[in-house]
């Protein structure tokens, strides 16, 4: 069975740059505040009528298919993983596939929030592996700053995200011991509600209504304690669980890149796996959270600055709402 690697990673971020001191002006936080908490120092938004989930995806995947020396014709199919789509229905990915004049291939939309695209890049692999496809793009794309409540009320979760995409090329490995050495998918459903929009949603026969709207369903509610608590003990785990599998341990590790939720995740994780610095890649500072657009991004950058060698052993891990979490280990 023939292995999966990625040939090319790109990613693409609104220009709009909104900074701590911003948020201060509309809600009552502050910049050193949201600094101790989370790292961030500022995020990027969209703009209405330039910016949208598929367009900015089609953008990082244009990027990642000229790193690959591929032209988007090459393509096979789509798999595009996001918590904040155009529409309701359809997905993104069918947007997305007309952004890059590309007809009849299969679009397949993911829903695994923080984990997206990690779900989405082992989604791909498997296609890979048995044959059915041998191009794949996978996107991670993301808009928050339209659903965000920036009251004092929902200041706790506003000032985390941000907006952009990432994207990455699959296409099949010439060497079995090069590529997506092996991937790992988890959930736990029991805490569904901790992290979560409620509203609108098709468990009432009102999907919306006023009541919802003054409550701040709408909105994304997220229990802090409660999402720390699990991402410190399942990042690990499932990193370790992919080292185990493929017969490596944390130091063999070139370059860790973990979901950008917040800089104190990270930093226990980079303390737990007993790494340096140096091969933990953080970027929150720049872009918040953008859950599924946050590996791929950080990917894209690691790449950029020349943090990833040929040769070097990566490692992406995520967790998020759901819970969901999910790591790949790569041989690049």
């Amino acid at each position: 069975m023939r292995n999966s690697k990625i040939a090319g990673v790109g990613h693409y971020v609104p220009e709009q740059v909104v900074t701590n001191k911003d948020l201060e002006k509309i809600m009552d936080t502050s910049d050193e505040w949201i600094r101790e908490r989370t790292g961030i120092v500022e995020r990027r938004y969209f703009q209405e009528g330039v910016d949208t989930t598929a367009n900015m995806g089609a953008e990082a995947a244009r990027r990642a298919l000229k790193k690959a020396g591929m032209e988007a014709k090459d393509i096979d199919m789509i798999i595009f993983a996001t918590l904040s789509p155009d529409y309701v229905f359809p997905g993104s990915g069918v947007l997305l596939q007309r952004e890059l004049g590309l007809k009849e291939i299969p679009a397949l939309d993911v829903r695994n929030q923080c984990s997206g695209f990690i779900y989405a890049l082992s989604v791909g692999d498997q296609f890979i592996k048995t044959g059915m496809y041998d191009n794949i793009l996978v996107v991670g794309s993301e808009i928050h700053s339209s659903g965000l409540d920036f009251s004092t009320r929902g200041r706790g979760v506003s000032v985390i995200f941000g907006d952009g995409a990432g994207a990455a090329v699959l296409t099949p490995s010439e060497s079995n011991d090069r590529g997506i050495l092996s991937t790992h998918l988890h959930a736990d459903g029991e805490f569904a509600e901790e992290l979560a929009v409620l509203a609108p949603g098709s468990n009432k026969k009102d999907r919306l209504t006023h009541e919802m709207l003054d409550n701040g369903d709408i909105f994304p509610y997220m229990n802090g304690n409660m999402v720390f608590k699990h991402a410190v003990t399942r990042f690990p785990e499932v990193i370790q669980e992919a080292l185990q599998k493929n017969g490596y341990k944390p130091e063999d590790i070139d370059m860790l890149i973990p979901h950008q939720a917040n800089l104190r995740i990270t930093s226990y994780i980079q303390q737990k796996m007993g790494l340096p610095a140096e091969r933990v890649f953080s970027n929150i500072h720049k872009y918040g959270n953008t859950t599924a657009a946050s590996v791929p991004i950080a990917l894209s950058e690691a790449l950029e600055e020349g943090r990833i060698k040929d040769g070097d052993l990566v490692c992406l891990a995520a967790f998020g709402s759901g819970f969901t979490w999910a790591s790949a280990l790569i041989r690049w």
